[in-house]
């Protein structure tokens, strides 16, 4: 389909598995139409969550009917604590119980959490089916939905058991954020700032003039805001798709914030995008410390958060009882370790990160010990 005024399409450009993330107000209404076109048979499931199939279930299906196309529904627990062994058993023996085949086409409609799933059940039902995702929150509209990552968490960390497994289409729909929750659409902004902080300082800038608008719900800023991030990550993607290198940059923040999350147990204290956010922060307080970065700099984005409602430390999150040594333990299960030595996205300035080995575990001990007591 081609733009309507006030949508964007970004493509994720993988040969013969490249796809479109298509961005605007409304899309939701019209899914039906272009899911159709992915379709063998007029027949999908929707996989979702008991949250968002109480806002926006009715009006997927609807679009669905519309467009011809049988469908039913699979309905899970929401939150980060459904992303484990047994739900996943639990949406796989559902897929098969409702005969899904292997040339059918699955819908995710959710945020990252039933992206994650559904995507990871979609890469191993049959040993491979399709599947479309329908991101509902700024967090998975900007990242979890584009690039084909899917997983569960287990009590060694976040994300440690999945597959790279691409969707065929993603459909972000600007409107679906307005039944946001304040806090959740804060906590996928942070990784919004994410994408101006490790490659584009213009970027940044424009959401130091913008974030105030972006988050009281203009609609063009939030429609430009998803398009720049999508746009960011649909070019890593394309040029390094299993994380082999420059891919690794999307993870500024990660490895403090998944730390933080797993010392969480995954149990709602810290939503993920907060987790990150703090992540970035103590990122750039690293990197201002081991002299690759301005102090200012590091000083601007701690500002910047702070300024849009976003926890700067992790006391602020309700971790004020997490311990250095507890952190780096949980670091030592962070997925970009290699040859037992942890690696880290830091920066030379805004908009300039880049990956590293060279920290000193002292360094990197003296920077928790000053950020847990903040």
């Amino acid at each position: 389909m081609t733009d309507t005024p006030g949508s964007k399409t970004v493509t994720v450009n993988l040969g013969d598995r490249r796809y479109d993330i298509r961005i605007g107000s409304g899309l939701l209404a019209s899914a039906g139409e272009e899911i159709a076109l992915l379709l063998q048979r007029p027949f999908t499931i929707v996989i979702t969550d008991e949250t968002v199939a109480a806002l926006h279930l009715n009006t997927l299906q609807a679009s669905l009917e519309k467009a011809g196309i049988s469908h039913d529904a699979i309905v899970l627990p929401p939150g980060e604590s459904s992303k484990n062994f047994a739900v996943l058993e639990q949406l796989t023996d559902s897929l098969l119980a409702k005969q899904v085949e292997r040339s059918d086409v699955v819908i995710a409609l959710g945020g990252g959490v039933i992206g994650d799933l559904a995507g990871f059940a979609a890469s191993m039902v049959r040993r491979g089916i399709d599947f479309v995702q329908i991101p509902t929150t700024l967090l998975a509209q900007v990242d979890s939905s584009v690039g084909g990552k899917t997983g569960i968490n287990t009590r060694h960390g976040k994300n440690l058991i999945g597959a790279f497994h691409q969707p065929q289409l993603v459909i972000a729909d600007i409107d679906l954020l307005a039944t946001l929750p304040r806090r959740e659409f804060l906590a996928g902004y942070a990784e919004v700032v994410k994408y101006g902080l490790l490659g584009d300082r213009e970027f940044f800038d424009w959401l130091d003039v913008n974030a105030a608008a972006l988050i009281g719900g203009d609609i063009t800023a939030r429609t430009n805001a998803v398009a720049v991030s999508c746009r960011t990550k649909a070019r890593v993607v394309a040029e390094d798709e299993r994380e082999a290198g420059v891919r690794a940059l999307l993870n500024l923040g990660h490895t403090f914030g998944h730390a933080l999350e797993a010392e969480a147990r995954f149990d709602g204290r810290i939503l993920h995008g907060e987790a990150v956010g703090i992540g970035v922060i103590m990122a750039f307080e690293l990197s201002a410390r081991l002299g690759f970065c301005p102090p200012a700099d590091a000083a601007r984005v701690r500002a910047h958060f702070a300024a849009c409602g976003l926890p700067t430390t992790a006391a602020g999150v309700g971790l004020s009882s997490a311990t250095t040594e507890a952190l780096i333990e949980h670091m030592k299960q962070d997925k970009k370790v290699s040859r037992g030595k942890l690696t880290f996205v830091l920066a030379r300035a805004i908009g300039e990160a880049f990956l590293t080995q060279d920290v000193d575990i002292a360094d990197l001990r003296d920077l928790l010990v000053r950020e847990l007591a903040a």
